[in-house]
C-alpha cells in the first residue's frame, strides 16, 4: 500500500461508526419489542425531555440532522399517531412537533431500555467508570465538531 494513513485500521473514523451501528443494533430488540425504529426512539427521547411541542428546527439541531432528513421521518411518526404536527400561529415557515396520547405512553414502555443496553454493555471490557469516562469524552468531541458546522 503506498499511504499508510489510508488504511482502514489507521482510522479514528471507522471504530466510532462500526460502535455506533453494533450498538444501534443492540438497541434494535428492545425497540422491536415496542414497535420502534431507532429514529424515532431519538425524536420521542427529545419530546418527552422538552415536555411540550417542539419546532422541526430543534429537533434537527438536537439530532445533528438536516431538517430534510428529519421531515420524512416526523411525518412516517405522525402516521403512526406518535406525534401530531402543526404550523406554528406566528409563523407559517415553523413547524411544531407535540406527541399524542400514543405518544406519551410510549416513555413508560421505553423507561426500561436504558438499563437494558447499560447491562448489555457492561458485559463487556469496559468498566462503568471506563464507559462514563468514553462518553464524557465523545461529548466533548461532539462538542467540538457540531461547533465547526
Amino acid at each position: 500500500m503506498k499511504h499508510e494513513q489510508l488504511k482502514l485500521d489507521n482510522q479514528m473514523c471507522f471504530p466510532l461508526y462500526a460502535v455506533s451501528r453494533l450498538i444501534t443494533h443492540e438497541y434494535q430488540p428492545h425497540l422491536d419489542a415496542i414497535g420502534l425504529t431507532y429514529p424515532q426512539y431519538l425524536v420521542l427521547m427529545i419530546l418527552w425531555e422538552a415536555g411540550e411541542s417542539v419546532t422541526v428546527n430543534t429537533i434537527s439541531r438536537r439530532l445533528l440532522l438536516n431538517t430534510n432528513t428529519v421531515t420524512p421521518l416526523l411525518k412516517r411518526m405522525e402516521k403512526e399517531g406518535y406525534i401530531s404536527r402543526s404550523r406554528a400561529a406566528d409563523d407559517d415557515r415553523k413547524v411544531n412537533i407535540a406527541l399524542t396520547s400514543k405518544g406519551r405512553a410510549m416513555e413508560d414502555k421505553a423507561a426500561g431500555i436504558p438499563g437494558k443496553m447499560a447491562e448489555t454493555v457492561l458485559k463487556g471490557p469496559l468498566t462503568a467508570e471506563e464507559l462514563q469516562r468514553l462518553k464524557t469524552d465523545l461529548c466533548r468531541l461532539l462538542s467540538y465538531l457540531s461547533e465547526r458546522k
